[in-house]
């Protein structure tokens, strides 16, 4: 797994870059072909994703080159800092598909959170499940920090600002009673910059909400002995607080080599689109990505999870109509 991850994530970042982060608007609808069917060829679609060293970039780059090839798209995926401005370039038009967390989503469609006045809510619906993203709060290994409640004082990086992280980091530090603005050293930074930080000693500690592996933890275990921090006592009380999403999952040792298994809270990931987007490449989008779900596990083994079972479960706000067509003709909409 390590060396697949380690192989494949340069090229999808290339990719990435000779995509260009910002694909151009369009307002064409879909070409009927000779066929009737819809001919979405050289449909533009902006993907936002996330920072480099994480999932979202590498998942959201081979999902554009999937349908670019497939469906013959001019796809490209962003990079962004996530989730909570994901869910904001989705509400503001500027762009067409988005990878979010499924507590982000909610308060970006219910305003709460980071999306209550005087900001808007976003009108968004759900195109799938993909898979389960897992706290990592990282420390060195004889550190000195064993628990969360040890992180006060030090230097801890967050997650970017306007990332998913920010806002499960921020949760798990009031769980265990601590002030994120005041008791400890805050720092936003991204997945890379956070193993970086930490590898040079800059940082003590830093959060990050990713699928297994997170490329930049993988690469950061293999010349540092790094440690998971247990964050069991979190889980029900940000379910009890702000909404059930999250629950209990473990990281296993062997995913860092680490000395343990470790248990997390999880929250599961989400495909977004505008509530507008067209019903019909909605279908195709979701279409093309089962029947090339080989591809997409060659660029991430996340990819794995995608599921015509776990697809429709588990996703706080609608899914869009599209969707939904889609699922019922493959007998997996059972609601």
């Amino acid at each position: 797994m390590r060396n697949v991850v380690r192989s494949v994530a340069p090229l999808v970042i290339a990719l990435l870059v000779a995509t260009a982060c910002n694909a151009p608007r369009a307002a064409s609808s879909p070409t009927p072909s000779a066929t009737g069917t819809p001919s979405f060829t050289g449909k533009t679609l902006n993907i936002v994703t996330g920072g480099t060293g994480a999932v979202y970039i590498v998942y959201g780059a081979g999902l554009a080159d999937v349908l670019n090839k497939r469906l013959g798209t001019a796809a490209s995926a962003q990079s962004t800092t996530a989730s909570v401005d994901n869910m904001k370039l989705i509400r503001d038009g500027k762009a067409d598909v988005a990878f979010t967390l499924a507590d982000t989503a909610y308060d970006a469609v219910n305003g709460k959170g980071s999306f209550a006045s005087p900001e808007k809510p976003a009108d968004a619906k759900a195109l799938a499940v993909l898979y389960s993203n897992l706290t990592h709060l990282v420390v060195k290994e004889g550190a000195g920090i064993n628990s969360v409640t040890d992180l006060k004082t030090k230097r801890v990086s967050m997650g970017s600002a306007g990332s998913g992280t920010e806002v499960i980091a921020n949760r798990t530090l009031e769980a265990y009673g601590l002030d994120p603005a005041k008791d400890v050293q805050r720092e936003r930074l991204g997945a890379q910059d956070s193993a970086n930080a930490l590898r040079d000693s800059k940082i003590d500690a830093f959060f990050f909400s990713g699928g297994l592996p997170v490329p930049a933890v993988l690469d950061l275990s293999t010349s540092t002995k790094i440690k998971l921090i247990d964050l069991t006592d979190s889980i029900k009380k940000m379910s009890d607080k702000y909404g059930n999403f999250y629950f209990e999952i473990k990281i296993p040792k062997t995913a860092y080599n680490t000395a343990a298994d470790v248990t997390v809270s999880g929250v599961a990931n989400l495909l977004v689109v505008p509530s507008s987007f067209d019903p019909a490449l909605a279908g195709a989008i979701l279409a093309t990505m089962f029947d090339n779900k080989a591809d997409l596990v060659k660029v991430h083994t996340a990819a794995n999870d995608l599921t015509l079972e776990t697809a429709v479960v588990g996703s706080p706000i609608d899914f869009h109509q599209g969707a939904i067509d889609y699922y019922k003709s493959k007998g997996a909409w059972k609601k």
